[in-house]
């Protein structure tokens, strides 16, 4: 099944295409296409691969001898509802982070120091189930090359609302204009926004794209922002950092 999508309005930074993207309703063999998710971390040209995304049979959560098995459609939010409902802890991180489980796995998203790789015990691709231990996971990024289909997660007791409100604060106070989330990824030891700012490139715009006046390391989008506008910032901030820090800023946007 083919769906449309229209990236400048589906895109979390609402830029991008009008696209057929391949609806995924069982598990088999998609090598040919790339999975976007909700689109929440992702900058899309003209010239992007294949794309599918996971359909309503994915979009499920169980609880079975202290696990949880979620598919990799069911958004973040869902199962940070289902966590509270059902006195679940340590998945509080979660809240207002936006997307599907999917592109939370592949990007071991999280908040700081706590990401999802902290909790999970193993995902399911179409190879059937890989234990966490044989998976390559760093700060915000995998070495995932397939379609993750379920994940599985550890239940630990306890949801704690004074963790909840502290993640929502700390969410608070990012930009919140259309972005693609944080632009780069901290370097070890440093933070992205930090260094942006100290190379003069806080607020600085290009079209309507800019590093945010309130995080420099979010890119933002105050209205008909462009692709090519998008990445000559990016570009711009990796070259000045290079130049003053000798440091590499890595994108964590994805861009295709």
């Amino acid at each position: 099944m083919i769906k449309q999508i229209d990236f400048s309005k589906y895109s979390s930074i609402k830029i991008g295409p009008i696209a057929d993207i391949k609806l995924i309703e069982e598990i088999g063999d998609y090598d040919d296409y790339t999975i976007i998710g909700k689109a929440n971390n992702i900058l899309v040209s003209n010239n992007h691969p294949k794309f599918a995304i996971l359909g309503k049979n994915f979009d499920y959560i169980k609880q079975e001898n202290n696990r949880l098995y979620v598919g990799c459609a069911t958004s973040s939010g869902k199962l940070l509802s289902y966590c509270r409902k059902n006195d679940i802890g340590h998945l509080e991180f979660l809240a207002k982070l936006p997307g599907t489980m999917g592109g939370v796995v592949k990007m071991n998203a999280g908040l700081k120091s706590w990401e999802i790789f902290n909790h999970i015990i193993c995902i399911k691709t179409k190879d059937g189930y890989i234990n966490k231990e044989d998976i390559q996971y760093t700060y915000r990024s995998t070495k995932i090359n397939t379609i993750v289909y379920e994940v599985v997660l550890e239940v630990q007791s306890g949801f704690c609302k004074d963790r909840l409100k502290q993640f929502n604060k700390m969410r608070d106070n990012q930009p919140q204009m259309a972005s693609a989330g944080s632009c780069f990824k901290n370097p070890k030891g440093n933070f992205a926004g930090r260094l942006i700012e100290e190379v003069g490139l806080k607020g600085m715009q290009k079209g309507s794209m800019s590093f945010s006046k309130e995080h420099a390391n979010f890119l933002v989008n105050s209205g008909n922002g462009t692709f090519e506008d998008a990445v000559y910032l990016i570009n711009l901030a990796q070259k000045r950092v290079k130049e003053k820090f000798d440091i590499n800023l890595e994108e964590e946007v994805i861009i295709y």
